[in-house]
């Protein structure tokens, strides 16, 4: 029966994105659409058959898939063997490309941030993406740029704004989130605004972002960002306030035209304290 759901709720959610998005992107969601519908009709009619064939783990589940991961990473989430990052991650590589702007305005401890600039960039300087982060805990910006050391070693691929160091690919602001737009160059095409709302994992649990300042910084994502952009939401529940910031995010969400936004959430039903997945895609022209 879950199974049956997330096919549906998946072919719903393909069929608005293909009219949405480009043509390589339509074709992938009406293929991902197509393989839903055969494995439909080719299951056995029994629990247990119908779970073995969406493992992970079976050859024929992801054989000839568009998009390789795509259909592992959904479903192990529906079985919870998935993370929410690794949803939203699977996400971004549909929108993001070689040489996009794009923000991360939680960066924590800089994994999102890592994971952007490997979309947006590659070993060469011919893209030429580039990566903004931000949080307002410093602790998380020296932890995003340690991380981003560690992993770079000795490559100048990123610069500490405080410091005046102006590398090309990542930027770091120690600032709050609902500023985003004094760090962006004026005019610029942001394909992509990520949040991780919640509090800094393994920081101090007091400090949260806020429903004032996620609302404020929700608006000038909207305004900035480009038509066939992104802006991605992991809300994490279970602290303090966080219920009443992820009501702010869902009337945010909900008020946005639907001519011009497709927007949807991810959500699990019996683990109450689960993150939740927020994401408003930006239409074409």
């Amino acid at each position: 029966m879950a199974a049956g759901l997330f096919r549906t709720e998946m072919s719903m959610l393909s069929s608005t994105l293909a009219r949405t998005y480009s043509i390589p992107f339509r074709k992938t969601l009406i293929s991902f659409d197509s393989r839903i519908a055969m494995q439909t009709n080719s299951l056995p009619r029994t629990r247990h058959s119908r779970v073995a064939s969406l493992s992970s783990s079976s050859p024929s589940h992801s054989r000839n898939f568009p998009v390789p991961g795509v259909e592992d990473v959904f479903v192990g989430y529906l079985f919870g063997r998935k993370k929410a990052t690794e949803v939203a991650h699977v996400v971004w590589e549909q929108v993001i490309q070689k040489g996009d702007m794009v923000i991360d305005a939680t960066c924590g401890n800089g994994n999102d941030t890592l994971a952007m600039l490997k979309m947006v960039t590659d070993d060469s300087d011919y893209f030429g993406g580039c990566v903004y982060a931000m949080d307002v805990q410093k602790d998380a910006i020296e932890s995003t740029s340690s991380l981003l050391n560690q992993t770079l070693g000795s490559k100048e691929s990123f610069s500490i704004y405080a410091e005046g160091m102006q590398k090309e690919r990542v930027k770091l602001f120690n600032m709050c989130h609902s500023k985003m737009e004094e760090i962006v160059p004026e005019n610029s095409s942001v394909r992509m605004v990520a949040f991780n709302l919640g509090y800094l994992p393994g920081g101090n649990k007091s400090i949260i972002t806020v429903s004032n300042t996620t609302v404020l910084a929700l608006r000038a994502a909207e305004r900035i960002l480009m038509p066939g952009g992104l802006i991605s939401l992991v809300v994490y529940i279970g602290h303090p306030g966080g219920r009443e910031e992820l009501e702010v995010v869902e009337a945010f969400g909900s008020s946005l035209p639907v001519s011009d936004w497709v927007c949807c959430k991810l959500q699990m039903l019996n683990r109450p304290l689960a993150p939740v997945l927020v994401f408003m895609f930006k239409r074409e022209k």
